[in-house]
């Protein structure tokens, strides 16, 4: 073959290659174009309950019927429904068709806010220069575990007079859910929420989410969808015990919750001798638990599990160690328990790849189940625990004299409580 003839085989190769990948570009380009853009709805389904220990059920509603901070003791359910679509309406109109159980009427509207509109515009120079903010000065203690003592390199300090404030930043920093956004207001697409404006009804304390939904209005396409029990109200935390050892630590129980797929609690105290700001969290590993009082997606549940940050839904009890909060007093604890997330999207995803898939809408359906409760025993059991023999860990019991700390009557403290309530 000459020359020419070998330029030409060269070039017929080149463009085939060419070709060959422009065509392999083209099929891969379209198998990753983006969806046309859908509507989305979130169900935000939470039950709070906020207590005392050794305060009862009457003495809640007591509280509730006055007002004021005693409104919010007691179990709670909350709902927060969200929608947004890719449509705009001059007169948006939704609603949200809901199953007898919840006690609630027929349906929930769905309002699209009004946004206000506003011609101030500040002048120029009409700002003030910012005061110069001096450095906070905190100094924190972080402990983690449950357990009856306080294991070997507790407690990490954190404390601004060594630390920058991006240092002090991530020494507090723990793990948080995975980034999710719900949906909201924004440009080219219409937004509506419950409650709103027009409709904030409470939910009744038997109200049930079983059945079938449907969500319905002028600018989407129906959606219908079913909750089963595993997305019903999640059952309110309730602690049956809490009380504080002779050796200091804090023990509290809590009974399980059917539907919950795990656990976490977190504590904090203020020391007002020393000015410390105390941290417990009931991970098994460094952490400090601000991020995970919130709803978490299912795998992120199933990561924290595995890195034994969160408790298994099987446990129902935790001590916290004896020397952590010592001396302090309004000690507050958090807990939560997940629920296990719904996600749908209509029509499913087809099992061949190849074939093409246009999602018509999509729904999340997350729940949790939050408690706070003072960290104090109810009447009687303080005294009783100085007074108990503790557990070695052996297994025999073993006589210890009694502190020498007076400790506080748990009545007292109670009253205290009380006096605040209005009761």
């Amino acid at each position: 073959m000459n020359r020419e003839g070998e330029k030409m085989s060269i070039r017929f190769v080149c463009l085939s290659s060419t070709g060959a990948l422009l065509l392999l570009a083209s099929s891969v380009m379209a198998a990753e174009k983006p969806h046309p853009p859908y509507p989305h709805y979130w169900m935000s389904i939470a039950t709070s309950n906020q207590s005392i220990p050794g305060m009862s059920e009457q003495m809640a509603g007591m509280a509730a019927r006055f007002g004021g901070r005693g409104a919010a003791f007691g179990p709670r359910r909350e709902l927060l429904l969200q929608l947004e679509t890719p449509r705009v309406v001059q007169e948006p109109k939704a609603d949200h068709l809901i199953p007898p159980g919840q006690k609630m009427g027929e349906r929930l509207p769905l309002v699209t806010p009004v946004q206000e509109k506003t011609d101030y515009r500040p002048e120029r120079g009409e700002r003030e220069k910012p005061e110069q903010i001096e450095k906070p000065k905190v100094r924190m203690l972080i402990y983690w575990g449950c357990g009856d003592t306080v294991p070997k390199g507790q407690p990490r300090v954190v404390d601004t007079a060594t630390m920058s404030p991006a240092e002090f930043g991530r020494a507090l920093a723990g793990r948080s859910a995975s980034p999710q956004t719900p949906p909201l207001p924004r440009k080219g697409w219409t937004y509506a929420d419950w409650p709103n404006a027009d409709d904030r009804q409470d939910i009744p304390k038997d109200a049930s989410l079983l059945g079938s939904h449907q969500v319905k209005g002028n600018y989407l396409p129906d959606i219908s969808f079913a909750l089963d029990q595993k997305r019903d109200f999640m059952v309110p935390v309730e602690f049956s015990t809490m009380n504080r050892t002779a050796a200091g630590a804090w023990q509290f129980q809590w009974k399980a919750i059917p539907t919950a797929s795990a656990y976490f609690a977190t504590a904090m105290g203020h020391n007002q001798k020393t000015g410390e700001t105390i941290v417990w969290s009931a991970s098994d590993v460094p952490e400090t638990g601000f991020g995970l009082m919130g709803y978490l997606t299912n795998g992120d549940v199933q990561r924290f599990l595995k890195d034994r940050v969160i408790m298994p839904a099987s446990r129902t009890n935790c001590t916290i160690p004896a020397g952590v909060f010592g001396e302090v007093e309004g000690v507050m604890l958090q807990f939560i328990a997940y629920g296990e997330e719904l996600n749908i999207v209509h029509p499913p995803r087809p099992k061949d790849p190849k074939q093409p898939w246009n999602p018509q809408w999509s729904v999340k359906v997350r729940l949790k189940s939050t408690a706070s409760s003072p960290l104090m025993a109810a009447d009687g059991e303080q005294e009783d625990a100085r007074r108990r023999p503790a557990k070695r860990s052996d297994g025999d019991d073993e006589r210890q004299e009694p502190s020498s700390r007076p400790e506080k009557p748990a009545g007292g403290v109670l009253d205290g409580f009380k006096g605040l309530l209005g009761f």
